[in-house]
C-alpha cells in the first residue's frame, strides 16, 4: 500500500545471554533445543554471599541462567579508570559493550555514519549501589560515594552508552518492568519513523547481585519448583530467572538498502498498550488488554493474522499468565483456521531476563525468520489443558523444523507482557531478498583488522578465520568492505591482502599466533609525499592488472592516450600494457612514447591514490617526473604537461656529452611561454634547484628551460624533505626505484618510502603491490576514503565478530562478604522451621 508505514530493518543484533556469549551461539543453543539454566552448589552459592540456611532450606532452588564473567569489564577500551570501573553498576559495563557490537554488527562505525543515532533501553533493578557499594566502608568513605550515581541510576542507561560510542541521535532510559526492552523496540521504531534519528539501538540488560544465585518458592509466585520453565506445558509451574543483554539495531527500509546493509528481518509494526484496572489486581494480566494490542500491531503491519507463521510468546509458564495469553492470542487472530502457527518462548532456555526478557524474545524471532527455521520450544511434552490449544490457531513444535516460504513472506509476532499492565507486541517479516551480487573486477582482497592490545587483534583474526571456515556464503569482497568502511580504526593495525577465503584464513590464522602482534604501527595521522620516478622507471606491463580492475586509473590512462594521440600518432597504451592491447604495436623507437607513457601511468596512480583520500602534503620528481608533479599541482594543465613531456624527450634525444644543445633549450623554453602557468597549490621540491619550487619559478618559462639543462641530484629533495620526519614517501610510479634511493640515504633514515607497484623482481602482481601499500599507509595513520576504494562495485555489510574485549574484574563487595536479602527473618525461612 502506498501509505503503508514504512518497514524497519533489523541491521545488528548483539547479546551475551545464558550460555551464549555471542548471538550466533545464542541461535545455535536455540535451535539445537539447549536449556542454559545452571544449577549451583551450596559451595558456590555461599562463597557467593548467600546464607547457608538460606540455600539449603528446601523450598529454596538452586538455579537461574547467568551469563559467566558478568563483573568483568574491557575499562581500558572504554577510557574507564580502574575507580570508575569499580563503582559502576555491571548492568551499565556490559551493556556498552553490547551496544558496541551491535554498531559493529551493522557494518558502519558511527563516527563514519551520515546521521544520527539513538539508544533506547532499561535495566533490571540496581543492587550493586545498595548492597555492594554503600556496604563497603571504603567506598562510602572515599570521593568516589560522591560520584557513583551516573555510574548506577537507571536514568543514565542509555545515556552512559551513548556517551561512550559517541552517538548523538536521542538517548532514554525506558522502564516497564517486564517489557521494558520490547517497549524500548517499540519506541525506536517510533523515533525512526518520525525521523529523529537515522539508527536506534534497542535493548535491555538485567544482572542481579550477588550474580550467582536461586530464589525461593512462595505461595503466589511466578518461579517453578523444579528450577525448569515449561512454556504451556500441562506440568509448567513458573519460570526461572534469567540474566543477560540484548541490544538490536534498526534503520529505516530505504536507508537500509541504499546502503546495502546486512538486513536481518523487518518490524512491519508494533503497539503498546496497558491493562488499566480491568483486571483482578495490579500484577495480574489482562487478556483483553493484550488481545487488543496484538490487534493493533496486525493492523499498523497491514498484515492478515493467517500469514503469520510463528509467535515468540511472553511465554513465562505460569498456571495464570499462559492460558491468558493463549486467549488474547486466538481472540487477536480472530480466524477459524486450527493449528498453523507455531507458539514459543526463548524463557524454557534461558529463563525470564526482566527487563531484557523482550529483546532476547525479538531477538530469537529474527534469527528464526534470518535462518528460515522453527525452533523448538523444550520441556514441553503435553499441552496445558487449560490452554485449550487444539481450538486455536497455535500448536507448539517440540523439535527444529524448516520454514518454508508460502504465499506471503515469512511473518512472525513478538509479545511482552508487564507486571503493571503495558503490554507490547511487533509484528516482523523476512528481509527482503538481498541485491545480486556483482561481479567484482577485483582478483584479491584488502584486509583490515585493528585493536588496543596485541592480544586483543590477535583474539580478532582468530574469531575472523573460524566465520571464514565455518559460514561458506561469506564473499570476501563483503568481507573485506566491512572491516574497512564499518570498524571503527583503533593504534594496532595489521592487513592482509588474500585472494580468496582459504588464503585469507590461513593468513588470519598466522596472525592469531601468540606473539605475532605486539608492537603498535604509528597511528598518528602522517602527511604523504608523492614521488614521481619519470620515464626512467618505464616498465612495460607493470599496471596491466591495475588498468583492467580499476576504474579510476583506467579512465586516467585513457584520457592520457586521448591527449597524447595527435602528439605521438600512435597510442601509448601500446607501450604501457603490451601485453593484453589488441592495436597497432608502434612507438618503440620514438623518443617521445616513453615518456609519455611513463606521465600517462604516474599521472594515473596519483589520481587513482587521490580518489582514495590519500592526498599529497608535498611532491617530488625525478627527472620528467617533475612535471607530473607540476600537473598535479595545478601549475600546468593535463594537455599541455603531456606536450611539454613530449618536447622535453624530443630535446633530449639530441643531448650530447655536453647536454642538451642550447637551441633546443630556447625552442623549449619558447613552447613552455606558449602555456599559461599557475602557481602552484601543492608544494614540491623542484629537481632543478633541490629546493622547493617558487611561485615565481613555476610561472617563469626560463626556470622550466634551465630543468631541462641541469638537475639536482635526487639526495638533495631527500635531504628537503627529510626535515619533517611526519612524512611517509609514496612513490607513484611502475617500480621502487625512488623508494630504494630513500632507503640508501642516511640523511633520511627517519623518513618511511613505499612503492605504489612492486618492482620486477619481486613477483607480485601489481594489484597485490597496490592494496598492500594502501593497507601500509593505514596502518600508518593516513586515512583511506574507504567508500571511494571499494569503486563502482556495491559490496554487502555483512555480520563479521564483534571486537574482542580484553575484560578484567571489576568488583567491590559488602564488608561483611555476605548479602541479607529480604524476607529472609520470615519464619518460614529460618533454619528453625526447616524439617529436621
Amino acid at each position: 500500500m502506498e501509505d503503508a508505514v514504512e518497514p524497519i530493518a533489523v541491521v545488528g543484533l548483539a547479546g551475551r545471554l545464558p550460555g551464549a556469549p555471542t548471538i550466533e551461539a545464542f541461535w545455535r543453543n536455540q535451535r539445537d533445543g539447549v536449556e542454559s539454566v545452571t544449577r549451583f552448589s551450596t559451595r558456590q552459592l555461599v562463597d557467593a554471599g548467600w546464607p547457608r540456611d538460606m540455600v539449603t532450606h528446601p523450598d529454596y532452588v538452586p538455579a537461574a541462567a547467568v551469563i559467566e564473567d558478568a563483573d568483568h569489564f574491557d575499562a581500558e577500551f572504554f577510557g574507564y579508570t580502574g575507580e570508575q570501573a569499580r563503582i559502576s553498576d555491571p548492568q551499565q559495563r556490559i551493556f556498552a559493550e553490547c551496544v558496541w557490537h551491535a554498531l559493529e554488527d551493522t557494518g558502519h562505525d558511527p563516527s563514519r555514519f551520515d546521521g544520527s543515532v539513538g539508544v533506547y533501553a532499561g535495566c533490571f533493578a540496581n543492587k550493586y549501589l545498595p548492597l555492594n557499594l554503600l556496604a563497603n566502608a571504603r567506598f562510602r568513605g572515599s570521593l568516589s560515594a560522591f560520584s557513583a550515581r551516573p555510574y548506577n541510576d537507571k536514568d543514565f542507561l542509555a545515556t552512559r552508552a551513548a556517551y561512550l560510542c559517541d552517538l548523538r541521535g536521542p538517548a532514554m532510559t525506558v522502564q516497564s518492568a517486564c517489557s521494558t526492552s520490547l517497549v524500548a523496540i517499540h519506541l525506536a521504531c517510533q523515533a525512526l519513523l518520525g525521523h529523529e534519528c537515522d539508527m536506534a539501538l534497542a535493548g535491555g540488560v538485567a544482572l542481579p547481585v550477588p550474580l550467582i544465585g536461586g530464589y525461593p518458592v512462595v505461595a503466589g509466585g511466578i518461579f517453578a519448583r523444579d528450577g525448569h520453565c515449561r512454556p504451556f506445558d500441562a506440568a509448567s509451574g513458573g519460570t526461572v530467572p534469567g540474566y543477560g543483554v540484548t541490544v538490536v539495531a534498526l534503520r529505516r527500509l530505504s536507508d537500509a538498502l541504499a546502503d546495502n546493509d546486512h538486513i536481518r528481518a523487518l518490524v512491519l509494526g508494533s503497539a503498546v498498550n496497558n491493562d488499566g484496572s480491568a483486571k483482578f489486581g495490579f500484577n495480574a494480566p489482562s487478556m483483553q488488554a493484550q488481545a487488543e494490542v496484538i490487534a493493533t500491531a496486525q493492523a499498523v503491519a497491514g498484515v492478515a493474522p493467517e500469514s503469520i507463521g510463528y509467535i515468540e510468546a511472553h511465554g513465562t509458564a505460569t498456571p495464570l499468565g499462559d492460558p491468558i495469553e493463549v486467549a488474547g492470542l486466538t481472540k487477536a487472530f480472530n480466524t477459524g483456521e486450527r493449528g498453523f502457527c507455531a507458539i514459543g518462548s526463548a524463557k524454557a532456555n534461558i529463563g525470564h531476563l526482566d527487563a531484557a526478557a523482550g529483546a532476547a524474545g525479538f531477538a530469537r524471532a529474527v534469527l528464526a525468520l534470518e535462518h528460515g527455521e522453527i525452533p523448538p520450544s523444550i520441556n514441553f511434552d503435553t499441552p496445558n489443558p487449560a490452554l485449550l490449544l487444539d481450538r486455536t490457531p497455535f500448536y507448539v513444535p517440540t523439535t527444529a523444523r524448516p520454514w518454508p516460504r508460502g504465499a506471503t513472506p515469512r511473518r512472525a509476532g513478538v509479545s511482552a507482557f508487564a507486571v503493571g499492565g503495558t503490554n507490547a507486541h511487533l509484528v516482523l517479516q523476512e528481509a527482503p531478498a538481498p541485491r545480486a551480487a556483482e561481479p567484482d573486477p577485483r582478483d584479491r582482497q584488502l584486509l583490515v583488522l585493528s585493536a588496543r592490545s596485541g592480544k586483543a587483534l590477535a583474539d580478532a583474526a582468530s574469531a575472523l578465520a573460524d566465520r571464514l571456515d565455518r559460514q561458506d556464503d561469506l564473499d570476501l569482497a563483503d568481507v573485506a568492505h566491512t572491516l574497512q568502511a564499518g570498524r571503527r580504526a583503533f593504534p594496532l593495525r595489521r592487513h592482509l591482502v588474500c585472494r580468496d577465503r582459504a588464503e585469507a584464513t590461513a593468513a588470519l590464522r598466522a596472525l592469531a599466533r601468540p606473539g605475532t602482534v605486539d608492537t603498535a604501527d604509528d597511528g598518528e595521522a602522517r602527511q604523504v609525499v608523492f614521488m614521481f620516478p619519470g620515464s626512467a622507471a618505464h616498465r612495460p606491463d607493470a599496471a596491466t592488472a591495475v588498468h583492467r580492475a580499476e576504474p579510476v586509473f583506467a579512465r586516467e590512462v585513457d584520457r592520457c592516450a586521448e591527449l597524447a594521440r595527435p602528439l605521438l600518432g600512435y597510442d601509448l597504451r601500446a607501450l604501457l600494457f603490451p601485453s593484453t592491447w589488441d592495436g597497432p604495436r608502434t612507438g618503440h623507437d620514438d623518443p617521445r612514447g616513453v615518456p609519455l607513457a611513463a606521465f600517462g601511468l604516474q599521472w594515473a596512480l596519483a589520481r587513482l591514490w587521490q580518489s582514495w583520500g590519500v592526498h599529497p602534503t608535498a611532491m617530488t620528481g625525478e627527472g620528467d617526473g617533475e612535471y607530473v608533479a607540476a600537473c598535479l599541482a595545478g601549475v600546468i594543465d593535463l594537455a599541455d604537461a603531456l606536450g611539454i613531456t613530449a618536447a622535453d624527450a624530443e630535446a633530449r634525444s639530441h643531448a650530447g656529452a655536453g647536454g642538451v644543445p642550447d637551441t633546443y633549450v630556447s625552442a623549449f623554453a619558447a613552447k613552455v611561454a606558449h602555456h599559461e602557468l599557475e602557481p602552484p597549490q601543492v608544494p614540491y621540491v623542484c629537481t632543478a634547484t633541490g629546493g622547493w619550487i617558487t611561485p615565481q619559478d613555476a610561472t617563469e618559462p626560463a626556470h622550466w628551460a634551465r630543468h631541462l639543462r641541469e638537475a639536482a641530484p635526487f639526495a638533495a629533495s631527500l635531504r628537503e624533505l627529510a626535515g619533517d620526519d611526519g612524512r611517509i614517501l609514496l612513490e607513484v610510479g611502475p617500480d621502487s626505484t625512488l623508494t630504494e634511493a630513500v632507503a640508501r640515504q642516511e640523511t633520511a633514515k627517519q623518513l618511511t618510502a613505499l612503492p605504489s607497484l612492486a618492482p620486477a623482481h619481486e613477483g607480485r602482481s601489481g594489484l597485490t603491490a597496490l592494496y598492500d601499500t594502501v593497507g601500509r599507509l593505514w596502518r600508518s595513520g593516513v586515512d583511506i576514503d574507504w567508500d571511494a576504494f571499494r569503486g563502482t562495485t556495491r559490496p554487502r555489510r555483512v555480520s563479521l565478530p564483534g571486537y574482542p574485549f580484553q575484560r578484567s574484574r571489576y568488583w567491590i563487595g559488602p564488608d561483611s562478604g555476605s548479602y541479607e536479602p529480604l524476607g529472609l527473618e520470615e519464619a518460614s525461612w529460618t533454619s528453625h522451621s526447616s524439617p529436621s
